[in-house]
């Protein structure tokens, strides 16, 4: 079917209540010991030498009122760092500077873990966290669909379809013959989701051990985040926590069991939170499923808790197993049959099982005249034809999504090369066709 034009623009649904983490007001408050605290901040000094406690509590991203100001005093009692000077006015401005008998402290630290960065915030506050800004908040109309699908051709079906399985904000699955747009609709999804916002901790502390969350790479920070982050009056965030456009992370066939759990690092003695757990909150795309090296049973087996229960247990090297919530929109794409990969009750537990199928000739003509209008190709509806009759029909090839962009981009090479306007004549749209489809 043709595409639905007239798209209005996007309307995002608010979160009913909106959760913002509030800055702790004493030790106690965050939910860490002091112990735990002065650790962190020693080893802060450790390696920076000079440092203003400002500068400390910027680097932990607590008050230095209440919170580390209190650090600084254990710090300071137990000898294991000096006051030499101020920078400015208030105890904030002080310049500490660490004791030998703090530099022997230090090292012990960081025998037991090397990460130094913002203070974690508590498993319990993390998970309550997830449940107070869950996925369901996000709510997608049909002209969320319409527009953010409005660069590529598809007919209604997938339209009914997409947009309650977004909504459920559980599981889909994409399947069908390569080349027809599975990656472009799951990343279309994930847009949907990033327009709204979720907070998320930099770490998280479990039993003394310290689970690193956030990703520079996967999470956005919202625009104007870092500004809010920084320590000025009035700011009553807890700037442990980022704010940050729900997550849209991507795996393809470099995924394994192992990165499905907490990856431990033994130098640093500290933990990256797996590919789900950085996804919380937003959507996970498995892309090419079923060419991991790990058999795909053995994968689909890793998410039937979590897909059942809402909750996914990781194990800490200790051997110890801690619940956290799975609040994840997973998607499977794959080329291959689903019944190939997997049995029927494992299909059950998948929510939306939609499938990209090859296009119309209808569809396959407007996605041709968009891909002439983007190249600068004239169209031509007879040099079409010619190319469905000579290239398709008789040698009964069949069509996919991605053929128009792949043949005309092939045209304008040749073209080219030959000193001649990229023009749809039959000579160049035969010799583009002969450089690009393969006989088997």
């Amino acid at each position: 079917m043709d595409m639905p034009l007239n798209v209005q623009e996007i309307e995002a649904a608010p979160a009913p209540q909106p959760f913002e983490p509030h800055m702790p007001k004493s030790i106690e408050g965050t939910g860490l010991t002091l112990g735990f605290l002065a650790d962190l901040a020693i080893k802060i000094m450790y390696f920076e030498g000079y440092i203003s406690g400002y500068e400390i509590a910027e680097a932990m991203k607590l008050p230095y009122s209440g919170v580390v100001d209190e650090v600084l005093e254990f710090l300071k009692r137990e000898q294991f760092c000096e006051v030499k000077g101020a920078g400015g006015l208030g105890e904030s401005a002080y310049q500490y500077v660490i004791s030998l008998k703090g530099s022997e402290k230090a090292r012990e630290v960081l025998d037991r873990g090397q990460y130094v960065g913002p203070a974690p915030v508590p498993l319990e506050d993390y998970t309550n966290a997830f449940h107070k800004q869950p996925l369901q908040n996000v709510a997608i109309h049909k002209r969320v669909v319409l527009q953010a699908l409005s660069h590529v051709v598809l007919n209604e079906r997938i339209y009914r379809q997409l947009g309650p399985a977004v909504n459920s904000g559980r599981s889909v699955f994409l399947y069908g013959p390569p080349g027809n747009g599975k990656t472009t609709i799951a990343e279309s999804i994930g847009m949907m989701i990033f327009r709204d916002n979720i907070y998320v901790p930099y770490a998280v502390e479990v039993d003394g051990q310290i689970i690193k969350v956030f990703d520079s790479i996967n999470h956005r920070p919202v625009e104007g985040n870092r500004e809010a982050s920084s320590s000025k009056r009035g700011n009553k965030t807890d700037r442990r926590w980022v704010k940050i456009h729900r997550p849209f992370i991507v795996t393809g066939g470099e995924l394994t069991l192992e990165g499905l759990d907490l990856v431990y690092d033994s130098s640093s003695k500290f933990y990256e939170a797996p590919f789900q757990m950085r996804a919380n909150g937003g959507m996970f795309l498995i892309d090419d499923f079923g060419r991991q090296q790990v058999r795909p049973r053995d994968l689909l087996n890793r998410w039937i808790v979590p897909l059942e229960k809402r909750v996914d247990f990781l194990t800490l090297h200790t051997g110890r197993k801690i619940e956290i919530p799975f609040d994840v929109l997973i998607v499977f794409a794959t080329n291959l049959a689903p019944t190939d990969l997997v049995d029927e009750a494992f299909l059950r537990r998948i929510r939306h099982k939609i499938e990209i199928r090859d296009p119309s000739f209808e569809e396959y003509r407007e996605i041709f005249k968009r891909v002439c209008a983007y190249k600068g190709v004239p169209y031509d509806d007879k040099a079409l034809a010619y190319l469905l009759q000579e290239h398709y029909i008789k040698p009964q090839v069949p069509m996919r999504a991605c053929h128009p962009r792949d043949i005309i981009d092939q045209l304008i090479d040749i073209a080219r090369y030959q000193n001649r306007p990229p023009v749809l004549t039959k000579d160049l749209i035969d010799q583009a066709c002969e450089a690009y489809f393969v006989e088997l």
